[in-house]
Protein backbone atom coordinates (compact mmCIF):
# COMPACT_ATOMS: atom_id res chain seq x y z
CA UNK A 1 0.00 0.00 0.00
CA UNK A 2 3.06 2.23 0.14
CA UNK A 3 2.07 4.19 3.25
CA UNK A 4 4.16 4.10 6.40
CA UNK A 5 4.88 6.54 9.21
CA UNK A 6 7.98 7.03 11.26
CA UNK A 7 7.05 6.76 14.90
CA UNK A 8 9.19 9.75 15.80
CA UNK A 9 6.66 11.95 13.98
CA UNK A 10 3.51 11.19 15.91
CA UNK A 11 1.15 14.16 15.82
CA UNK A 12 3.78 16.40 17.38
CA UNK A 13 4.02 14.35 20.59
CA UNK A 14 7.46 14.11 22.15
CA UNK A 15 8.64 10.58 22.64
CA UNK A 16 9.96 10.27 26.16
CA UNK A 17 9.84 7.94 29.10
CA UNK A 18 6.77 5.73 29.12
CA UNK A 19 5.24 4.83 32.45
CA UNK A 20 4.14 1.23 32.14
CA UNK A 21 2.56 -0.77 34.91
CA UNK A 22 4.20 -4.17 35.26
CA UNK A 23 4.72 -6.75 37.92
CA UNK A 24 6.80 -4.13 39.73
CA UNK A 25 3.97 -1.69 40.44
CA UNK A 26 4.39 0.91 37.75
CA UNK A 27 8.16 0.98 37.31
CA UNK A 28 9.22 3.56 34.69
CA UNK A 29 10.51 2.16 31.43
CA UNK A 30 12.50 4.15 28.89
CA UNK A 31 11.71 3.59 25.23
CA UNK A 32 14.45 2.30 22.98
CA UNK A 33 15.64 4.93 20.49
CA UNK A 34 15.93 2.41 17.67
CA UNK A 35 12.37 1.22 18.23
CA UNK A 36 11.12 4.83 18.11
CA UNK A 37 12.22 4.98 14.48
CA UNK A 38 10.24 1.84 13.61
CA UNK A 39 7.65 2.13 10.89
CA UNK A 40 3.94 2.16 11.61
CA UNK A 41 1.96 0.89 8.62
CA UNK A 42 -1.10 2.83 7.48
CA UNK A 43 -4.47 1.45 6.39
CA UNK A 44 -5.69 4.43 4.36
CA UNK A 45 -9.09 5.59 3.17
CA UNK A 46 -7.92 4.81 -0.35
CA UNK A 47 -7.23 1.21 0.70
CA UNK A 48 -10.61 0.79 2.42
CA UNK A 49 -12.73 0.83 -0.75
CA UNK A 50 -14.60 -1.52 -3.09
CA UNK A 51 -15.94 -4.09 -0.66
CA UNK A 52 -17.72 -6.40 -3.07
CA UNK A 53 -18.84 -9.73 -1.60
CA UNK A 54 -18.20 -12.98 -3.44
CA UNK A 55 -17.90 -16.69 -2.68
CA UNK A 56 -14.18 -16.14 -2.10
CA UNK A 57 -14.68 -13.73 0.83
CA UNK A 58 -18.08 -14.68 2.25
CA UNK A 59 -18.92 -17.22 4.94
CA UNK A 60 -21.61 -19.78 4.07
CA UNK A 61 -25.05 -19.24 5.57
CA UNK A 62 -25.67 -21.06 8.85
CA UNK A 63 -28.46 -23.64 8.60
CA UNK A 64 -28.85 -24.44 12.28
CA UNK A 65 -27.24 -23.54 15.60
CA UNK A 66 -26.08 -26.02 18.25
CA UNK A 67 -25.52 -24.51 21.69
CA UNK A 68 -22.18 -25.51 23.20
CA UNK A 69 -23.28 -24.28 26.66
CA UNK A 70 -27.09 -23.83 26.85
CA UNK A 71 -26.97 -21.84 30.10
CA UNK A 72 -24.43 -19.30 28.84
CA UNK A 73 -23.89 -16.77 26.12
CA UNK A 74 -20.56 -17.69 24.53
CA UNK A 75 -18.68 -15.33 22.23
CA UNK A 76 -14.99 -14.32 21.69
CA UNK A 77 -13.01 -17.60 21.70
CA UNK A 78 -9.32 -18.52 21.55
CA UNK A 79 -7.35 -21.78 21.80
CA UNK A 80 -4.65 -22.76 24.28
CA UNK A 81 -1.42 -22.49 22.31
CA UNK A 82 2.20 -23.41 22.87
CA UNK A 83 4.85 -20.72 23.14
CA UNK A 84 5.57 -20.98 19.40
CA UNK A 85 1.91 -20.45 18.56
CA UNK A 86 1.01 -24.05 17.72
CA UNK A 87 -2.13 -25.58 19.20
CA UNK A 88 -1.37 -27.08 22.62
CA UNK A 89 -2.35 -30.56 23.77
CA UNK A 90 -3.07 -31.41 27.41
CA UNK A 91 -2.66 -35.19 27.57
CA UNK A 92 -4.56 -35.53 24.31
CA UNK A 93 -7.12 -32.80 25.00
CA UNK A 94 -7.47 -29.49 23.23
CA UNK A 95 -8.62 -26.50 25.26
CA UNK A 96 -10.28 -23.23 24.27
CA UNK A 97 -11.18 -20.20 26.33
CA UNK A 98 -14.16 -17.95 25.67
CA UNK A 99 -16.03 -14.96 26.98
CA UNK A 100 -19.21 -16.11 28.67
CA UNK A 101 -22.14 -14.71 30.62
CA UNK A 102 -25.16 -16.38 32.16
CA UNK A 103 -28.31 -16.23 30.04
CA UNK A 104 -29.91 -14.58 33.04
CA UNK A 105 -28.41 -11.45 31.49
CA UNK A 106 -29.63 -9.97 28.23
CA UNK A 107 -27.78 -10.43 24.97
CA UNK A 108 -26.78 -6.76 24.90
CA UNK A 109 -25.93 -6.77 28.60
CA UNK A 110 -23.57 -9.74 28.44
CA UNK A 111 -20.49 -7.55 27.91
CA UNK A 112 -21.00 -5.98 31.34
CA UNK A 113 -20.96 -9.42 32.99
CA UNK A 114 -18.30 -11.17 30.89
CA UNK A 115 -16.11 -13.84 32.46
CA UNK A 116 -13.67 -16.27 30.86
CA UNK A 117 -14.53 -19.96 30.93
CA UNK A 118 -12.71 -22.88 29.34
CA UNK A 119 -13.87 -25.80 27.22
CA UNK A 120 -12.07 -29.03 26.38
CA UNK A 121 -12.32 -31.71 23.70
CA UNK A 122 -10.56 -34.92 22.70
CA UNK A 123 -11.27 -34.52 19.01
CA UNK A 124 -11.37 -30.72 18.68
CA UNK A 125 -15.05 -30.88 17.69
CA UNK A 126 -17.14 -32.03 20.65
CA UNK A 127 -16.62 -29.53 23.47
CA UNK A 128 -17.41 -29.78 27.17
CA UNK A 129 -17.53 -26.77 29.45
CA UNK A 130 -14.96 -26.87 32.24
CA UNK A 131 -15.74 -23.80 34.34
CA UNK A 132 -14.19 -20.44 35.11
CA UNK A 133 -10.53 -19.97 34.24
CA UNK A 134 -9.80 -18.19 37.54
CA UNK A 135 -11.29 -17.27 40.90
CA UNK A 136 -13.65 -14.41 40.05
CA UNK A 137 -12.83 -12.72 43.37
CA UNK A 138 -9.16 -12.43 42.36
CA UNK A 139 -9.67 -11.36 38.74
CA UNK A 140 -8.99 -7.73 37.85
CA UNK A 141 -11.67 -5.48 36.41
CA UNK A 142 -15.40 -5.52 36.97
CA UNK A 143 -15.51 -7.92 34.02
CA UNK A 144 -12.89 -9.69 31.92
CA UNK A 145 -12.74 -9.31 28.16
CA UNK A 146 -10.83 -11.18 25.44
CA UNK A 147 -7.18 -12.14 25.37
CA UNK A 148 -5.10 -15.24 24.66
CA UNK A 149 -3.63 -18.27 26.43
CA UNK A 150 -0.16 -19.81 26.16
CA UNK A 151 1.22 -22.95 27.81
CA UNK A 152 4.98 -22.85 28.37
CA UNK A 153 7.38 -25.78 28.36
CA UNK A 154 6.78 -26.74 31.99
CA UNK A 155 3.00 -26.87 31.54
CA UNK A 156 2.21 -23.53 33.16
CA UNK A 157 -0.58 -21.61 31.42
CA UNK A 158 -0.31 -17.85 30.99
CA UNK A 159 -3.78 -16.36 30.52
CA UNK A 160 -3.73 -12.83 29.09
CA UNK A 161 -6.96 -10.87 29.27
CA UNK A 162 -8.49 -7.40 29.32
CA UNK A 163 -9.38 -6.02 32.74
CA UNK A 164 -12.37 -3.83 31.91
CA UNK A 165 -13.51 -1.36 34.55
CA UNK A 166 -12.76 -1.87 38.22
CA UNK A 167 -14.46 -3.81 40.96
CA UNK A 168 -16.71 -1.82 43.27
CA UNK A 169 -17.44 1.00 40.85
CA UNK A 170 -20.95 2.38 41.24
CA UNK A 171 -21.13 3.05 37.52
CA UNK A 172 -19.77 0.76 34.81
CA UNK A 173 -16.81 2.32 33.00
CA UNK A 174 -14.94 1.38 29.85
CA UNK A 175 -11.45 1.60 31.29
CA UNK A 176 -9.31 -1.17 29.77
CA UNK A 177 -5.96 -2.57 30.90
CA UNK A 178 -3.92 -5.57 29.75
CA UNK A 179 -3.72 -8.20 32.48
CA UNK A 180 -2.44 -11.70 33.12
CA UNK A 181 -2.69 -14.63 35.49
CA UNK A 182 -1.26 -18.17 35.53
CA UNK A 183 -2.39 -21.65 36.50
CA UNK A 184 -1.56 -25.32 36.07
CA UNK A 185 -3.64 -27.52 33.80
CA UNK A 186 -4.00 -31.30 33.65
CA UNK A 187 -6.29 -33.98 32.29
CA UNK A 188 -7.92 -36.37 34.74
CA UNK A 189 -8.13 -39.85 33.16
CA UNK A 190 -10.76 -41.13 35.62
CA UNK A 191 -13.21 -38.28 35.18
CA UNK A 192 -12.20 -37.69 31.55
CA UNK A 193 -12.02 -33.98 32.23
CA UNK A 194 -9.52 -31.13 32.20
CA UNK A 195 -8.88 -29.36 35.50
CA UNK A 196 -7.13 -26.11 36.47
CA UNK A 197 -5.20 -25.61 39.72
CA UNK A 198 -2.47 -23.62 41.47
CA UNK A 199 -3.82 -20.26 40.40
CA UNK A 200 -1.32 -17.40 40.39
CA UNK A 201 -1.70 -13.72 41.09
CA UNK A 202 -3.42 -11.37 38.67
CA UNK A 203 -1.19 -8.58 37.37
CA UNK A 204 -1.64 -5.50 35.21
CA UNK A 205 0.87 -5.59 32.35
CA UNK A 206 0.14 -2.36 30.50
CA UNK A 207 -2.13 0.68 30.41
CA UNK A 208 -2.74 3.26 27.70
CA UNK A 209 0.12 5.73 27.89
CA UNK A 210 -1.25 8.79 26.08
CA UNK A 211 1.82 8.91 23.79
CA UNK A 212 1.37 5.93 21.51
CA UNK A 213 -2.05 4.79 22.74
CA UNK A 214 -5.06 6.95 23.48
CA UNK A 215 -6.33 7.34 27.04
CA UNK A 216 -9.96 7.84 28.03
CA UNK A 217 -9.24 11.53 28.57
CA UNK A 218 -7.95 11.96 24.98
CA UNK A 219 -10.89 10.20 23.37
CA UNK A 220 -13.28 12.05 21.07
CA UNK A 221 -16.31 10.72 19.20
CA UNK A 222 -19.12 8.42 20.31
CA UNK A 223 -17.49 4.95 20.04
CA UNK A 224 -15.62 3.65 23.10
CA UNK A 225 -11.86 3.84 23.03
CA UNK A 226 -9.73 0.69 22.92
CA UNK A 227 -6.86 -0.76 24.89
CA UNK A 228 -7.70 -4.44 24.95
CA UNK A 229 -7.45 -7.96 23.49
CA UNK A 230 -3.84 -8.96 24.33
CA UNK A 231 -2.63 -11.72 21.98
CA UNK A 232 0.68 -13.40 22.85
CA UNK A 233 3.09 -13.75 19.92
CA UNK A 234 6.61 -15.16 19.67
CA UNK A 235 8.40 -13.95 16.54
CA UNK A 236 9.92 -17.07 14.92
CA UNK A 237 12.60 -14.99 13.19
CA UNK A 238 13.96 -13.30 16.32
CA UNK A 239 12.59 -15.26 19.28
CA UNK A 240 11.34 -12.01 20.80
CA UNK A 241 7.96 -12.13 22.51
CA UNK A 242 5.15 -9.62 22.35
CA UNK A 243 1.59 -8.77 23.14
CA UNK A 244 -0.37 -7.63 20.10
CA UNK A 245 -3.49 -5.66 21.07
CA UNK A 246 -6.19 -3.24 19.95
CA UNK A 247 -5.65 0.45 20.63
CA UNK A 248 -6.38 3.96 19.40
CA UNK A 249 -3.85 6.54 18.24
CA UNK A 250 -2.92 8.90 21.06
CA UNK A 251 -2.78 12.70 21.01
CA UNK A 252 -5.06 15.70 21.27
CA UNK A 253 -4.58 16.67 17.61
CA UNK A 254 -7.01 14.48 15.66
CA UNK A 255 -6.22 15.88 12.21
CA UNK A 256 -5.39 13.37 9.49
CA UNK A 257 -2.05 13.18 7.70
CA UNK A 258 -2.02 12.81 3.89
CA UNK A 259 -1.02 9.14 4.08
CA UNK A 260 -4.15 8.41 6.14
CA UNK A 261 -6.21 9.50 3.16
CA UNK A 262 -4.27 8.13 0.19
CA UNK A 263 -1.99 9.12 -2.66
CA UNK A 264 -1.97 12.56 -4.27
CA UNK A 265 -4.37 11.64 -7.09
CA UNK A 266 -6.86 10.09 -4.67
CA UNK A 267 -6.73 13.10 -2.34
CA UNK A 268 -7.62 15.45 -5.20
CA UNK A 269 -11.06 13.87 -5.65
CA UNK A 270 -11.82 12.37 -2.24
CA UNK A 271 -13.74 14.41 0.34
CA UNK A 272 -13.19 13.44 3.97
CA UNK A 273 -16.43 14.03 5.91
CA UNK A 274 -16.35 15.89 9.21
CA UNK A 275 -15.93 13.54 12.15
CA UNK A 276 -13.74 11.04 10.30
CA UNK A 277 -10.77 12.22 12.37
CA UNK A 278 -12.42 10.77 15.51
CA UNK A 279 -11.94 7.26 14.09
CA UNK A 280 -8.37 6.35 15.02
CA UNK A 281 -8.02 2.62 15.59
CA UNK A 282 -4.62 0.97 15.64
CA UNK A 283 -2.91 -2.35 16.26
CA UNK A 284 -0.66 -1.98 19.29
CA UNK A 285 2.38 -3.96 20.36
CA UNK A 286 4.33 -4.36 23.61
CA UNK A 287 7.61 -6.27 23.90
CA UNK A 288 8.29 -8.69 26.77
CA UNK A 289 11.24 -7.69 28.93
CA UNK A 290 11.53 -10.95 30.88
CA UNK A 291 10.85 -14.65 30.40
CA UNK A 292 8.14 -14.66 33.05
CA UNK A 293 6.10 -12.31 30.86
CA UNK A 294 5.34 -9.88 33.69
CA UNK A 295 7.26 -6.88 32.30
CA UNK A 296 6.37 -5.30 28.94
CA UNK A 297 7.47 -2.18 27.06
CA UNK A 298 5.00 -0.37 24.85
CA UNK A 299 6.24 0.15 21.30
CA UNK A 300 4.87 2.24 18.42
CA UNK A 301 1.80 0.66 16.79
CA UNK A 302 2.21 -1.91 14.04
CA UNK A 303 -0.59 -0.36 12.00
CA UNK A 304 -2.92 2.62 12.26
CA UNK A 305 -6.31 3.28 10.68
CA UNK A 306 -6.72 6.98 11.45
CA UNK A 307 -9.68 8.35 9.52
CA UNK A 308 -10.62 4.80 8.48
CA UNK A 309 -11.85 2.75 11.43
CA UNK A 310 -12.27 3.13 15.18
CA UNK A 311 -11.87 -0.49 16.26
CA UNK A 312 -9.33 -3.04 15.04
CA UNK A 313 -10.41 -5.74 17.46
CA UNK A 314 -8.62 -8.93 18.51
CA UNK A 315 -5.53 -8.46 16.28
CA UNK A 316 -3.31 -11.51 15.84
CA UNK A 317 -0.45 -12.66 13.62
CA UNK A 318 0.13 -15.80 11.56
CA UNK A 319 3.56 -16.47 10.03
CA UNK A 320 3.37 -18.55 6.85
CA UNK A 321 6.21 -19.20 4.43
CA UNK A 322 8.27 -16.46 6.02
CA UNK A 323 5.53 -13.85 5.53
CA UNK A 324 3.64 -12.19 8.37
CA UNK A 325 -0.15 -12.03 8.22
CA UNK A 326 -1.79 -9.52 10.56
CA UNK A 327 -5.50 -10.19 11.08
CA UNK A 328 -8.13 -8.13 12.87
CA UNK A 329 -11.91 -7.93 13.09
CA UNK A 330 -14.15 -4.92 12.79
CA UNK A 331 -17.74 -3.79 12.39
CA UNK A 332 -19.60 -1.90 9.70
CA UNK A 333 -20.52 0.81 12.21
CA UNK A 334 -16.90 1.46 13.23
CA UNK A 335 -15.81 2.54 9.75
CA UNK A 336 -15.30 6.31 9.54
CA UNK A 337 -17.86 8.53 7.80
CA UNK A 338 -17.68 8.18 4.04
CA UNK A 339 -16.50 4.55 4.19
CA UNK A 340 -18.56 1.37 4.33
CA UNK A 341 -17.20 -2.12 4.97
CA UNK A 342 -18.92 -5.27 6.24
CA UNK A 343 -18.63 -6.87 9.67
CA UNK A 344 -15.89 -9.47 9.44
CA UNK A 345 -12.24 -10.46 9.30
CA UNK A 346 -9.64 -8.18 7.70
CA UNK A 347 -5.96 -8.84 7.07
CA UNK A 348 -2.61 -7.44 5.97
CA UNK A 349 0.72 -8.97 4.99
CA UNK A 350 4.38 -8.02 5.21
CA UNK A 351 7.75 -9.79 5.03
CA UNK A 352 8.64 -8.89 8.63
CA UNK A 353 6.91 -8.07 11.88
CA UNK A 354 7.29 -4.32 11.35
CA UNK A 355 6.98 -2.42 8.12
CA UNK A 356 4.64 -1.62 5.27
CA UNK A 357 1.76 -4.08 5.68
CA UNK A 358 -0.22 -4.51 2.46
CA UNK A 359 -4.00 -5.08 2.69
CA UNK A 360 -4.92 -8.61 1.66
CA UNK A 361 -7.07 -8.86 -1.45
CA UNK A 362 -6.44 -5.19 -2.20
CA UNK A 363 -8.64 -3.69 0.51
CA UNK A 364 -8.09 -5.94 3.53
CA UNK A 365 -11.35 -7.91 3.51
CA UNK A 366 -10.82 -11.63 4.20
CA UNK A 367 -14.16 -12.95 5.50
CA UNK A 368 -17.54 -11.20 5.50
CA UNK A 369 -20.99 -12.41 6.46
CA UNK A 370 -23.57 -13.11 3.73
CA UNK A 371 -25.37 -10.03 2.39
CA UNK A 372 -28.70 -11.45 3.56
CA UNK A 373 -27.34 -12.15 7.06
CA UNK A 374 -24.79 -9.34 7.68
CA UNK A 375 -24.31 -9.88 11.43
CA UNK A 376 -24.36 -13.69 11.41
CA UNK A 377 -20.89 -14.29 12.92
CA UNK A 378 -18.13 -12.23 14.50
CA UNK A 379 -14.81 -12.33 16.35
CA UNK A 380 -12.94 -14.39 13.78
CA UNK A 381 -9.53 -15.77 14.74
CA UNK A 382 -7.16 -17.45 12.28
CA UNK A 383 -5.59 -20.69 13.51
CA UNK A 384 -2.02 -21.86 12.70
CA UNK A 385 -3.29 -24.05 9.85
CA UNK A 386 -5.34 -21.22 8.32
CA UNK A 387 -8.77 -22.30 9.54
CA UNK A 388 -10.92 -19.58 11.09
CA UNK A 389 -13.02 -19.82 14.26
CA UNK A 390 -15.75 -17.36 15.29
CA UNK A 391 -19.03 -17.21 17.21
CA UNK A 392 -22.65 -17.03 16.06
CA UNK A 393 -23.71 -13.45 16.62
CA UNK A 394 -27.14 -12.21 15.46
CA UNK A 395 -28.44 -14.39 12.66
CA UNK A 396 -31.57 -15.04 10.60
CA UNK A 397 -33.29 -18.37 11.21
CA UNK A 398 -35.03 -20.48 8.56
CA UNK A 399 -38.06 -18.17 8.79
CA UNK A 400 -35.98 -15.04 8.40
CA UNK A 401 -36.44 -14.06 12.04
CA UNK A 402 -33.56 -12.43 13.89
CA UNK A 403 -32.09 -14.68 16.60
CA UNK A 404 -29.24 -14.36 19.09
CA UNK A 405 -26.50 -16.95 18.77
CA UNK A 406 -23.98 -16.93 21.59
CA UNK A 407 -22.26 -20.18 20.64
CA UNK A 408 -19.45 -21.52 18.44
CA UNK A 409 -19.86 -20.87 14.71
CA UNK A 410 -18.77 -23.33 12.03
CA UNK A 411 -15.02 -23.17 11.49
CA UNK A 412 -14.11 -21.85 8.05
CA UNK A 413 -11.43 -23.21 5.75
CA UNK A 414 -9.26 -20.41 4.40
CA UNK A 415 -6.58 -20.63 1.73
CA UNK A 416 -3.80 -18.05 1.95
CA UNK A 417 -1.45 -17.51 -0.98
CA UNK A 418 0.74 -14.43 -1.00
CA UNK A 419 -1.53 -11.40 -0.69
CA UNK A 420 -4.72 -13.25 -1.60
CA UNK A 421 -7.13 -15.37 0.45
CA UNK A 422 -10.18 -17.47 -0.35
CA UNK A 423 -12.93 -19.06 1.75
CA UNK A 424 -13.11 -22.78 0.90
CA UNK A 425 -16.09 -24.07 2.87
CA UNK A 426 -16.78 -24.86 6.51
CA UNK A 427 -16.12 -27.49 9.17
CA UNK A 428 -18.02 -28.29 12.37
CA UNK A 429 -18.90 -25.52 14.86
CA UNK A 430 -15.86 -24.60 16.93
CA UNK A 431 -13.67 -27.23 15.27
CA UNK A 432 -9.96 -26.76 15.95
CA UNK A 433 -7.44 -28.96 14.24
CA UNK A 434 -4.19 -29.81 16.05
CA UNK A 435 -0.88 -28.43 14.80
CA UNK A 436 1.45 -30.90 13.09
Amino acid sequence: MGNVKKSSVFKGIALSTIMLVSGFAGAPLTTNAAENEAETAVWSRQDAQNYDLSKDNTAPNIDNVDEVAPDYWVWDTWPLRNRDGSIAQVNGYQVVFALTASKEYTWSGRHDEAQIRYFYSKNGKDWKIGGLAYDSEDALGSRQWAGSAMMDDDGKVHLFYTASGRKGQEQTTFEQRLAKTTFDIEADKKSKSVELSNFGEHEILAEADGEYYETQEQKTGSIIYSFRDPWFFQDPKTGKEYLIFEGNTAGDDKSLDPENIGDADFRETHDVPAGAEDYNGNVGIAEAQNEDLTDFELLPPLLEANGVNQQLERPHILVKGGDYYLFTITHKFTFAPGLTGPDGLYGFTNDSLRGDYEPLNGNGLVVANPEDDPFMTYSHAVMPNGTVISFVNEYRDENGELQYGGTFAPTLKLSIHGNETKVNGALKPGQIMPSH
